[in-house]
């Protein structure tokens, strides 16, 4: 059997996740290919590099890549590692699914996306489940791995890594940054469901295999974030391609207020609206919120 695991990341810890995952593969012929774009995307990231390339982020604008080789014209099966960025897959992640030579790869084949996330992960996986869809594809399963400790700390330790490229504990106080150690070598878990369905030629079956080990899930908060900070993120967009577009000063400042209104809204505001949400309404809707929750998890992929 011939798999291609495709994988972009710029600290190691996505490319950490995948290798534990294929580890498990045997009597398989493995294509482990980790690209980059021709023109690497700064780390440690300043502030303004970072939320410079959030509208792109949202447009999904590709940007080239370095020449891939691949072994083979045809697999029997691909596992495509991302990152959302802005709730929006990667820009790099992107740039792969615009390739004609990627795209060709995925036809009429199998996919299972593994995906490293700090939280958010939902908006980016539509809109990657679409493109593989688009290219000829079958999702058959995604595996989200994320930064599990609450959501405002995870923004505090995610963004000390970021901006200082070191992947220590912020004062000595907070936890480390990212993915825990526990969750990544979790990868070799679900590496061994796939070897073993793929013994048993089970793969369109995979996704019920990869959630019924509890090793993930999705937070209300989570989802309740999701569900409205794309529409926001939106109408941000479309100021700084608006105001930016002929001057690139301009552009930075309306970035810079994107900036504060996010730390506002992720610090003051989001925490006072779902207290709300979680004593106004998730009493009265819990069991479609978890109905909702389980199919995101579970079952949205078996009809691709």
């Amino acid at each position: 059997m011939n798999i291609l695991a495709v994988s972009f990341s710029q600290t190691g810890q996505l490319t950490n996740i995948v290798d534990r995952f294929v580890a498990e593969l045997h009597n398989a012929d493995i294509d482990r290919i980790c690209y980059s774009p021709e023109k690497p995307f700064p780390f440690p990231w300043t502030s303004k590099e970072f939320f410079h390339v959030m509208p792109e982020s949202m447009l999904e604008v590709p940007v080239a890549l370095s020449p891939i080789s691949y072994k083979h014209e045809r697999y029997d099966l691909v596992i495509f590692a991302y990152q959302p960025w802005f709730l929006s897959p990667s820009i790099p992640s992107i740039s792969l699914l615009e390739s004609e030579d990627f795209k060709a790869r995925l036809k009429d084949t199998p996919v299972i996306t593994i995906i490293g996330s700090r939280n958010m992960w939902i908006n980016s996986q539509n809109s990657i489940s679409e493109r593989i869809r688009n290219a000829g594809g079958k999702l058959v399963g995604n595996i989200p791995f994320i930064d599990r400790n609450q959501n405002q700390i995870s923004a505090v330790t995610i963004m000390h890594w970021m901006f200082s490229g070191k992947k220590t504990k912020k004062y000595g106080l907070f936890p480390l940054p990212g993915i825990s150690d526990s969750d990544i070598a979790s990868a070799s878990v679900f590496g061994k469901i796939l070897n073993e369905s793929i013994g048993q030629k089970t793969l369109d079956r995979i996704q019920g295999k990869f959630y019924n080990t509890g090793l993930f899930g999705l937070g209300t908060d989570i989802l309740f974030i999701e569900e409205k900070a794309k529409r926001i993120f939106g109408v941000w967009v479309f100021l700084i391609k608006k105001w930016g577009s002929h001057s690139p000063g301009r552009r930075t400042v309306v970035e810079t207020m994107f900036k504060y209104y996010l730390l506002i809204a992720l610090f003051l505001v989001a925490p006072v609206v779902y207290l709300f949400y979680r004593m106004l309404v998730v009493p009265f809707t819990s069991h479609r919120i978890n109905e909702k929750k389980e199919y995101i998890c579970k079952n949205m992929y078996q009809n691709n």
